[in-house]
């Protein structure tokens, strides 16, 4: 049934062919009315043939439109949403989701969830006064068609339901009247009817359950499904913070490195050989910088050759070191105290 925020009713089944099947299925039982009283004896239908009016075609009684008018617009709404969840979709009289969204929508005329309920609830109830009409349960019948005329005074289904169940109450009367029913007869007869209804009604209780049970385990599955998508994005966003975190770390070392380098007069390198790169790293594929400070001698020989930071540690510090030992430069004056980045990238 379609609503929104403020008019949505019932659980979420789908509205496509569910829903029909669902109508269908409820319309079937007539809903959860109490047992009509029988619809004439045998005397009775002599005299309607006769031009007298039946009772089921008398106006109803008013008490259940009195009950309503006293309640507020949010209590009409709150009671045709709880009536539509429990399957009490046109029945029982004065308590069912048809009437509640009628009295809504007299009351508050602009009410675009009332008049769309009512639109969903046409046709299931137009289905549910045919098969009360079928079962000649006409009190029923006729109960139902004035709800319908009341929700569509124009519905296209009226003149053909009003003039179906005359002709069937009619053609029920001469049948009881040619068969001479006694009243114990018409007595099981009732109790025949109400029973079949109670059992459509179970049944269709039934398929929505198991319509909701369906829904309730398919939006758990996505909910679940929903969470680990978040756990998953959440790791993700973390690793990727870590990761910054660490290259801004080493950023920031090597600013502060630079920063607190000494200034040493120029060095002209004569010799520089790369450094080995160490076996693991490279099968791994990991790369990574070590920052060495040595002294050049005044021969251009290296010497005092030290890590001062490395990025993975531990994994190229000896090789940097190894291969800044083995580095020559052009002879100075004085001892020199400088320091290196020494970069290691498999792909290099």
């Amino acid at each position: 049934m379609s609503g929104n925020e403020n008019g949505a009713v019932g659980p979420r089944w789908p509205r496509y062919a569910g829903t029909l099947a669902l109508a269908i299925m409820l319309g079937a039982c007539g809903g959860e009315q109490p047992a009509p009283e029988p619809s004439a004896a045998p005397g009775d239908a002599a005299q309607e043939a006769d031009g007298a009016a039946p009772a089921a075609q008398q106006e109803p009684p008013q008490q259940d439109d009195d009950a309503m008018s006293a309640l507020s617009v949010d209590e009409l709404r709150a009671a045709a949403r709880q009536a539509y969840a429990e399957s009490r979709l046109y029945a029982p009289p004065g308590d069912n989701a048809f009437e509640y969204y009628l009295a809504l929508r007299e009351r508050a005329p602009g009410d675009a969830a009332a008049s769309s309920a009512l639109t969903d609830l046409l046709p299931m109830t137009v289905i549910a006064t045919e098969q009360s009409r079928d079962r000649e349960d006409y009190e029923e019948a006729r109960r139902l068609q004035r709800l319908i005329e009341r929700a569509s005074q124009e519905h296209p289904a009226l003149p053909r339901l009003a003039t179906t169940i005359e002709e069937a109450e009619q053609a029920t009367a001469r049948r009881i009247e040619q068969q001479q029913l006694t009243a114990e007869q018409e007595a099981e007869r009732q109790r025949a009817l109400e029973a079949e209804r109670q059992r459509q009604q179970q049944e269709a209780q039934a398929e929505a359950a198991r319509l909701a049970e369906e829904q309730a385990e398919q939006e758990e599955a996505e909910r679940l499904a929903a969470e680990q998508r978040a756990a998953e994005r959440e790791e993700a966003e973390r690793l990727a913070a870590e990761r910054r975190e660490a290259e801004e770390r080493a950023a920031r070392e090597r600013q502060a490195a630079a920063a607190t380098e000494p200034a040493t007069p120029d060095l002209h390198a004569i010799s520089t050989p790369a450094p080995r790169y160490p076996p693991e790293a490279l099968r791994a594929g990991q790369g990574g910088e070590v920052l060495v400070e040595f002294t050049v001698n005044p021969d251009g020989s290296v010497a005092n050759a030290r890590v001062v930071r490395a990025d993975p540690p531990r994994v190229f510090d000896r090789e940097a070191v190894a291969a800044v030992r083995r580095w020559r430069f052009e002879p100075v004056g004085d001892p020199v105290t400088t320091r290196r980045v020494i970069g290691f990238n498999p792909g290099g």
